[in-house]
């Protein structure tokens, strides 16, 4: 999967919007993690990075239900 950021930047960019990615980091021995990016509605960025996009989404949630 392609990058979704661009020179630090989240390419995230429409509204409802989300992109997710997956990386290894060679820090903590091959685990593989969920890089995960969602755009509000109203234009906010939300940013995760967790073992599992499942976990990246529950996260979400609990942002989405805190902003309300």
């Amino acid at each position: 999967m392609e990058s979704i950021t661009k020179n630090g930047v989240s390419t995230t960019r429409t509204n409802g919007q989300e992109q997710y990615t997956r990386f290894v980091a060679g820090a903590f021995r091959g685990t593989i993690y969920y890089q995960y990016d969602y755009r509000h509605n109203d234009g906010e960025l939300f940013s995760s990075i967790a073992e599992s996009l499942k976990e990246c989404r529950e996260e979400r949630d609990k942002w989405l239900i805190n902003k309300a």
